[in-house]
């Protein structure tokens, strides 16, 4: 029986599996593989499995934000699904991240609610040691600019600015004023908000995941000094961006495969194979 909201079965998808929020995205990644099928539509979910020279490979959208995307990784694991990878677009708090610029995350602050009610707000999301690797060899690899820190994963989009004028009919509390200027000294590179359920679901479950973005904008700089916040106009979207990103989550899956081959040919250490959950370099 096909799972209940992403309508897919075990054996639909491969172990490495992107997930853009977007559902319009899917067809943008899956269009530089080598060979690609859809495999199901249903709400904000679309998947489609196929090959990367030479490497299986899946992409599910989930959807906005944490809560949907927690249901996406429930059921891509039960069907088979063993790492995830976000590819996405992102804010940035810093100055030295610019439009254009790839970030690859290497944690999360868990600002969402749906990773609480998997594990305590104390437990960490972190991203896989190899999938940050991969990711880091790929953009090399690809010549994009890029950067490696933490990303924000909160559950507002609107919400959180620091004057009036984001939230709808001038709605605002005064902590969001330093809000993101105590980010910026967080040295907290990235906004958006998938990426923290993505690693604590992974890690509780020993299984692994990775994360990445494109930025879009700066969350510190976009409204100026009016405080509006009108995204269609101040956040730019190319299709160039996405066409970047997409390349760079498929070629890390493609040097997260070739880690992983060399590691299943190499003899095994005195203590035989590791604990699931736990990186292995």
């Amino acid at each position: 029986m096909p799972a209940f909201h992403l309508k897919i079965s075990p054996g639909d998808v491969a172990p490495y599996v992107l997930l853009p929020g977007d559902p319009g995205r899917v067809p943008i990644i899956s269009k530089l593989w080598d060979e690609s099928h859809h495999v199901a539509t249903s709400r904000e979910y679309v998947t489609h499995t196929g090959v990367y020279k030479g490497v299986p490979i899946s992409c599910t959208s989930t959807g906005i934000g944490a809560p949907s995307t927690s249901i996406a990784m429930e059921e891509l694991a039960r069907c088979g699904a063993r790492v995830f990878i976000r590819v996405g677009t992102a804010g940035t708090f810093l100055d030295s991240v610019h439009v254009g610029d790839m970030v690859i995350f290497d944690a999360a602050m868990r600002l969402d609610g749906a990773s609480r009610l998997y594990a305590p707000i104390e437990y960490p999301a972190v991203a896989s040691h190899d999938v940050v690797e991969a990711a880091i060899q790929a953009a090399k690899g690809l010549g994009l600019t890029h950067h490696v820190g933490i990303t924000r994963s909160a559950d507002t989009f609107y919400a959180g600015h620091p004057q009036p004028g984001s939230s709808y009919n001038g709605y605002w509390q005064s902590w969001w004023r330093d809000h993101f200027e105590d980010l910026a000294r967080l040295n907290v590179a990235a906004a958006e908000m998938e990426a923290s359920v993505i690693f604590v679901l992974a890690r509780v479950w020993g299984l692994r995941a990775g994360g990445m973005a494109v930025v879009l904008d700066n969350v510190r700089r976009v409204s100026g000094t009016s405080g509006e916040f009108m995204p269609e106009k101040q956040i730019e979207h190319g299709p160039e961006h996405i066409e970047r990103l997409a390349r760079l989550g498929c070629e890390t899956v493609r040097h997260l495969a070739m880690r992983d081959q060399e590691a299943a040919r190499a003899p095994a250490g005195p203590s035989g194979t590791g604990s699931a959950g736990i990186d292995k370099e």
